[in-house]
């Protein structure tokens, strides 16, 4: 920095003090002020932020190390957390760097490492450094997304992003309006508002209670719950929500889903959208999706595509036919955040229909600067306004790896999915779904079950005890039909067969354990 930047402090130190001689003159409400220096006292230490990016650099070097030695959960109640937070009265201020390194110690001792190779949980990937190098710039630069001629290099990063990841789903890169979300309910909640304003336009200027027919939404009994509350938010209620009852192989059934239709349209209802799952949480199962399109069309209805998980399959060449017919969804939501390893949250919302979005979103003002020409500004086309750059971290990842590296992602962990399954049967386990998609949900045959009251365990208990003793993560779903099981989803592609064998050695474990000790009781218990 030259003699001119010295020369620019000096005039700015010179303003500041006159306006604050000013205000102390005009009022008296302001403190004492340093007569040499206003505002020292909050200017940033260079040297200490340079510490501080250390210790940040530090905990990136180590972490990938070190994580396998860690435990996957930390045993830390809600009591002992607020207690330890309790020291930080924010009275007085605290150097960078070491507010920097017991946060980064708090992170490390008193969280789920969803980053764990054996973390097999909710759809919490492990994510790529590549993305919390993006996200780093992102906070320094701090760009505004709600204008497009606030910031053009992020809102056509963004959009260049979208446009290859929409090729990759079959749409038409150069039509296709897509943005990116907080997450997956947002996109959601996007196409529900968006599909709304398209198939029942009165609905926008007149709002539900000028309708005469309640619009209808369906969904299957194993799609996100996050549509309910949609269904709330959007005005429908929930009794406007049409849960579609599921097959064996818990997919939405499209006949039971056309009688639906076809019953609630004579009983004056309006069939607006239906929407098909592309990997459900429970199970990982993914909807017929080109025979739910068919129904949608014959009745006129919005097709959306949840693929909020399930849409990376799309970049491998062999799971891409369990997507047929998402390229004829009106809309699609897919989450980066999920299967394409990016920090949280990357949601993204695309959509077939160029204008359909704007005739939901669309408003204006004079306190937002004029448009840009050959831009569409995002304020006036998404649910948020001020929005942080939340693609640049996708930009930066798909940079990084190439579509091909990611197919490469994508398909090992598929092949880690698979090789669980057999080492789960091959220990006596039995898998209770069906899908080509990395997510197992399994049981026991010594495990108590519906119409089994006298298993040696139950389900719950084991997988407690997997995730107490700290060397894997899973959880437990009770599958439609009243079923509960284990449930393991391959989030990280750090994950390999080694990790898988301390799972099941872990499972073994704590089912002969649980077992043993429940030589003791006598009679049924009720399932936990």
């Amino acid at each position: 920095m030259g003699p001119g930047w010295s020369r620019r402090q000096s005039l700015v130190r010179g303003a500041l003090l006159a306006a604050a001689s000013r205000g102390r003159a005009a009022c008296g409400l302001i403190g004492a002020v340093s007569d040499e220096r206003p505002g020292e006292e909050i200017a940033e230490d260079r040297a200490e932020a340079r510490s501080a990016w250390e210790v940040v650099l530090r905990e990136a070097e180590r972490l990938p190390r070190e994580i396998r030695d860690l435990p996957v959960a930390a045993a830390v109640t809600a009591r002992r957390m607020r207690a330890e937070l309790a020291r930080y009265d924010f009275r007085q201020p605290l150097p960078l760097a070491r507010a920097t390194e017991e946060l980064a110690s708090l992170l490390r001792d008193r969280s789920v490492h969803v980053i764990h190779p054996r973390y097999f949980g909710l759809f919490n990937p492990t994510a790529r450094e590549a993305g919390a190098v993006a996200d780093a710039l992102v906070a320094l630069y701090n760009p505004q997304l709600a204008a497009w001629s606030h910031n053009p290099a992020a809102n056509e990063i963004e959009r260049h992003t979208l446009a290859a990841l929409a090729g990759v789903l079959g749409f038409d890169p150069a039509t296709t309006a897509a943005h990116f979300t907080s997450g997956g309910a947002e996109a959601n909640l996007t196409a529900v508002l968006v599909a709304l304003a398209d198939r029942i336009p009165e609905a926008a200027e007149d709002g539900l209670a000028g309708l005469g027919a309640r619009p209808t939404l369906y969904v299957s009994r194993e799609g996100h719950h996050s549509f309910a509350k949609i269904a709330r938010m959007a005005g429908l209620g929930t009794a406007g929500l049409r849960e579609v009852a599921v097959d064996g192989r818990l997919a939405l059934d499209p006949a039971t889903l056309d009688r639906a239709m076809a019953a609630d349209a004579r009983e004056g209802r309006r069939p607006f959208l239906v929407v098909a799952t592309a990997g459900t949480t429970s199970a990982g199962v993914v909807d017929p999706i080109a025979a739910i399109g068919e129904v949608a069309r014959r009745h006129g209805a919005w097709l959306h595509v949840d693929a909020a998980w399930g849409g990376a399959a799309a970049l491998s060449p062999r799971l891409r036919p369990v997507l047929a017919g998402i390229e004829e969804a009106d809309s699609v939501t897919w989450d980066a955040h999920k299967w394409l390893s990016v920090p949280m949250g990357a949601g993204m919302f695309f959509c077939r229909h160029p204008d359909a979005p704007a005739r939901a979103f669309g408003t204006a003002t004079t306190y937002m600067p004029a448009g840009s020409k050959g831009a569409r500004d995002p304020y006036a086309t998404t649910v948020q306004w001020s929005r942080r750059a939340t693609g640049i971290k996708v930009f930066l990842s798909l940079a990084e790896l190439g579509l091909d590296g990611y197919r490469r992602l994508i398909e090992h962990q598929a092949a880690m999915g698979d090789r669980l399954r057999e080492l789960l049967k091959d220990a006596g386990w039995e898998v209770a779904n069906d899908t080509p998609l990395p997510l197992v949900c399994f049981t026991h045959p010594d495990i108590e079950a519906p119409g089994k009251p006298r298993g040696k365990s139950r389900i719950g208990e084991v997988v407690a005890e997997v995730v107490r003793r700290g060397r894997a993560w899973i959880s437990k779903v009770v599958l439609t039909g009243g079923r509960p099981v284990a449930r393991a989803c391959i989030t990280s592609y750090r994950t390999e067969e080694d990790d898988l064998r301390v799972l099941v050695e872990e499972l073994e474990a704590a089912r002969t354990a649980l077992a043993r000790n429940a030589r003791r009781t006598v009679g049924p218990r009720p399932e936990r």
